[in-house]
Order: structure tokens, then sequence, then C-alpha cells
């Protein structure tokens, strides 16, 4: 979602519209964060900075796909054991594999054009391809970002999906109250946030080849916890506003106080999560409406689509100031909206569907 998209939620029927529609406007967060330094002549200067943060959608895919997960997958795993590990990892495979694959291959044709006119092509390089297409480029296999730059955080969640049937099976969650779990949620926050720290860092997205895959597994289990949290405590007003209260302290606590990014921004996107999962209200449903439901659907395409199409997108309309008006704007926002609906309808739900169709057959005696 996330990067990577979260599964739907289907454990036990739980529907949480919002959180579909979340991750559709996180997703166009980070479309504009990789065009922003084409709409400085069109923009001013604040909204820059704010579309400067987008990379934080990021974080946002990874805590979200940790709750969501947890929601789809926690039952069939203590039902079945470490039995459903294989048929978990297939789905995932099936889900985000595809369309990776394929956009891949887009990058690698142009990778070859470049070549073949002797223009410049080192963020294409040849020898890390098998990395990329069986998806650990961004283990710390690599020195930087390089084909197409959003898919390290696809790399990533490929990780976490490896690690989630141990944090399933290996930690007696059901034991752990709720104030244990707002305990546990704080100390990754703050383990995430010394590790940084320890690595001269206090932007999430600094040296991401080197940092991504912590940043991403510690978030991811922060989703996991969370997910646990709402599920003891939906349906309590209470709770809700508790949820709210934190987000706007943290909100506020970053404005105030110079804070470190690595500390305060995963607990902000915590809070902001729980807050929306728990909100039944006007935003929420607002969140859920059709238009932005549709976003959320083709989120993980438009994820993965968006930076080769506007790279694209400069060689064709864009001058040598690499500045894009509006009308250029709306174009490639339509070009990308074209592409996310396309991408999602005639690739990754078909290729989701035609790989679980052919699970082997030793995973289809494991309960679907």
């Amino acid at each position: 979602m996330s990067g990577a998209p979260p599964p739907d939620i289907g454990a036990k029927r739980i529907q949480l519209g919002q959180l579909t529609g979340m991750r559709g406007l996180a997703a166009w967060f980070v479309v504009l964060y990789h065009a922003r330094a084409s709409l400085t002549a069109i923009l001013p200067g604040e909204i820059i900075a704010v579309l400067a943060k987008g990379y934080l959608a990021v974080d946002l895919f990874f805590m979200l796909s940790g709750f969501v997960m947890w929601l789809s997958y926690c039952e069939r795993f203590r039902e079945g054991g470490w039995s459903e590990t294989g048929t978990f990892l297939w789905k995932r495979l099936a889900r985000i594999w595809p369309l990776h694959a394929l956009i891949l291959a887009g990058f690698v044709v142009f990778g070859i054009a470049l070549h073949l006119t002797g223009r410049e092509a080192q963020h294409y390089p040849f020898a890390e391809l098998p990395l990329h297409i069986a998806l650990v480029h961004n283990w710390g296999l690599t020195d930087g970002l390089a084909w197409n730059d959003p898919s390290w955080s696809i790399s990533a969640e490929m990780g976490a999906y490896l690690l989630f049937p141990l944090l399933v099976l290996g930690v007696r969650w059901e034991r752990i109250g709720i104030a244990g779990l707002l305990a546990v949620g704080g100390l990754i926050v703050l383990a995430l946030h010394a590790w940084f720290a320890h690595q001269g860092h206090r932007l999430l997205d600094d040296a991401i080849a080197r940092t991504g895959l912590v940043r991403c597994l510690a978030q991811f289990t922060l989703g996991m916890v969370l997910s646990q949290i709402w599920l003891r405590v939906r349906g309590n007003p209470s709770a809700r506003l508790a949820a709210f209260v934190a987000l706007a302290g943290f909100a506020g606590l970053a404005i105030l106080l110079p804070l470190p990014e690595t500390l305060v921004a995963p607990a902000i996107i915590a809070a902001l999560l729980l807050a929306l999962a728990l909100d039944t209200g006007a935003l929420a449903r607002c969140l859920a409406s059709r238009p932005l439901s549709a976003l959320g659907d083709w989120s993980y395409a438009t994820y993965l689509s968006h930076f080769g199409l506007f790279i694209l997108f400069k060689i064709a309309f864009v001058e040598a100031d690499l500045q894009v008006g509006w009308a250029g704007l709306a174009a490639y926002v339509l070009s990308v909206l074209a592409a996310s609906a396309i991408l999602f309808t005639r690739v990754e739900k078909p290729a989701q569907n035609w790989l679980n169709g052919r699970r082997p057959a030793r995973l289809r005696s494991a309960r679907r």
C-alpha cells in the first residue's frame, strides 16, 4: 500500500472505508512530492514546503499495512499455525509483484533506450536488476535508489511480510492489556528514533537504501499494535476522543518544540491512523465516499506508476526550466488517474486473481 497495498479486510468482514480513502489521498501526497520541484512557478513556497514532506505518506502506508494485515490474517494464523505461512506469502506476492514487474519492465525498456542513444543511464544499473525482480533491492544490498524509485517501499514491505507470521505466532498478544499495547507502541517509536539517531539521521527519508527496511519493519509492527488497540476499544466514544486528543497533542508538540522528525512523525501518524479508524462521523463518511474509495482502490497503481509517468511527461512536454503550469499539472494528474484506473482493472486485479487461482496444490489445503 505502501507503499504496498493492504489486502481487503476480510477476516471478520470489518468495513473501514475511511482507511481506503485515506490511502488514496496519501498516494497522491507522494505523487505531488515527486512533482514539487516542477511546481514552484505556480505554487507558493508554503505549499511546496508541505509537499516536501510527502514522503511521510509512505510511513502511513507501512502502519496501515500492519493494521489491516492483523485484521485480515491474525485469526487465520492462530487457527492454522505456521502452515498458513505459504498461503499468506503467495497471496501477498500475487497482490504486489505482477504490477511491480510490469512497471519495472517499462523502466527496463527506457533504460535500454538511454544506453542505446548514449544518454546518461546511471540510475538504471542492470547489475542490480535481479534484486529488483526479487523485491530485495531495499534490504541494504544497494547504495541508493534505482529504476522505479517508489518500489523501495514494496521491497521493504516484502521483508515485513516475511516477519509477520513470527510476530503473530511468536508473541502472546492476548495477554497484553491496552495500557501494555500503548507502551509497546511507544517503545517502538522510541526505538525507531534511537536507531535513526544512532545512524546520524534526523529525517525518515534519509539514506533510504540503508534505513528503509528498519523503518518499514518498525512501523508495520506499530500498525499491528494499533489494530489490536482498535479491536478492543472500537465503539467507545471516549476512546475516539482520546485518539483525536493524542493526535492534536503530538501535532502541537511538533509545532512548539524542535523535536526530531524521526520521533514525532511516527507518533502523529500512529495517532492519526487510530483516530480515523475509530471515527464514525462526517470525516469517516467523507473518506469512505465513492470518489475517495476509488482513489484508494487505485492507490497501488498510482504509487507505482506515477514516477515513470512524470519522467515521460517531462521529456515530452516540459521545457528546459523543468516548470509545469496549471494546464500541464492538470494533464499530468489526469494521465496518472487514467493509468491508475486502467492498471488496477486490467493488470493488478486480473493478475492477482490468476495467480491466486494457481496456487501450488500443497497450499490449497490451507484455510482460504
